[in-house]
């Protein structure tokens, strides 16, 4: 479907180490692109090396949206982002280039897409005291009041999963109204289409993908970099800091475990995470899937991606079809 005339945003999604940056790095050869980062990470400072956050030279030569726009201890939330992508993708369209939406965030690509609930939520001391419950008392009790005050948000979270469970009960604290309420009301629908495109690569494939670019991760610097945060002060109990690499090196910088057992734990949660990625977006039935493998390499999808999308945005490309086929030999769906 073309979307009846609209304009339509490239949408890029996959599990970590998947490829995502570099597709975007050869799409960004051929169309003008403006990339809106949709990953709840890369968009606060100094998480670089742990986050794989572009680096300052393809930051510098292609525009991006959305990294390292907070610090810290600053709060975001997908519905926010929801909103201010949209603005930024009406000035892209504005500048003639075209909107290239590139993360492994599930929440913020439906923000951005399909609309989130738009009271943007957050109240700092409710939080607070509901973690000290959760150290003291246990995710099993949290999750008891939120099955009697929002049954429905508690039938999808997991006993076990204290953060999710302290954000719904903080939601309704601070509101009264239950979060399974507030996802109802979603903004409208966007002004242009959304083609969503996801990248997969066999399980094996994947997981040493994954495993050979922690290793570069920690020969790159990432112990220092999270000693040199803690160094600035910042608390490492922050939400921004509980992020795979980060949580596990700040273990290992309090002497809680060794190095090994350090780039081990990365390792597995890092995995851990592109399976929980994968899981949510294989049920998201609009993203068309190209396998990755020996015969289906990036610039063959990068160069189908152009072939279905460029006409409608009025972007034309003189070398789309010089890379490869254009339609990938294998594709998963």
């Amino acid at each position: 479907m073309k979307g009846h005339g609209k304009k339509e945003v490239i949408v890029l999604v996959g599990p970590t180490g998947v490829g995502k940056t570099a597709l975007s790095s050869i799409l960004a050869e051929k169309l003008p692109v403006e990339i809106i980062s949709a990953d709840s990470r890369q968009i606060y400072k100094y998480l670089n090396i742990g986050t794989a956050k572009p680096s300052p030279q393809l930051l510098s030569c292609i525009p991006h949206q959305f990294v390292d726009i907070l610090e810290l201890h600053e709060y975001y939330s997908a519905g926010r982002f929801g909103q201010e992508a949209r603005q930024v993708i009406k000035e892209i369209f504005l500048r003639k280039n075209v909107p290239l939406v590139v993360g492994g965030s599930g929440l913020y690509v439906k923000a951005l897409s399909e609309g989130f609930f738009s009271e943007d939520v957050q109240n700092f001391k409710v939080r607070e005291l509901l973690r000290k419950r959760l150290e003291k008392e246990g995710s099993l009790s949290l999750y008891k009041d939120l099955e009697r005050v929002d049954p429905e948000s508690a039938s999808r979270i997991h006993t076990n999963n204290g953060k999710r469970i302290i954000r719904a009960l903080e939601v309704y604290l601070s509101t009264g109204e239950c979060l399974s309420e507030l996802h109802r009301k979603k903004i409208p629908l966007p002004d242009f289409t959304v083609r969503k495109f996801g990248l997969l690569k066999e399980r094996r494939n994947l997981y040493q993908a994954i495993n050979e670019r922690v290793e570069q991760m920690f020969r790159e610097g990432l112990i220092a970099e999270v000693a040199g945060i803690l160094d600035m002060g910042y608390e490492k109990n922050l939400n921004s800091l509980n992020t795979v690499g980060y949580k596990e090196v700040i273990n290992y910088l309090e002497g809680l475990i060794d190095y090994e057992t350090c780039m081990e734990q990365v390792k597995k949660n890092s995995r851990n995470y592109a399976k929980r990625q994968l899981t949510w977006f294989r049920a998201d039935q609009n993203i068309r899937w190209f396998m990755l493998d020996n015969r289906t390499g990036l610039h063959d999808v990068a160069a189908e991606i152009i072939k279905t999308c460029c006409k409608v945005n009025n972007h034309e490309t003189s070398d789309a079809n010089d890379s490869s086929p254009s339609s990938p030999s294998k594709e998963w769906k």
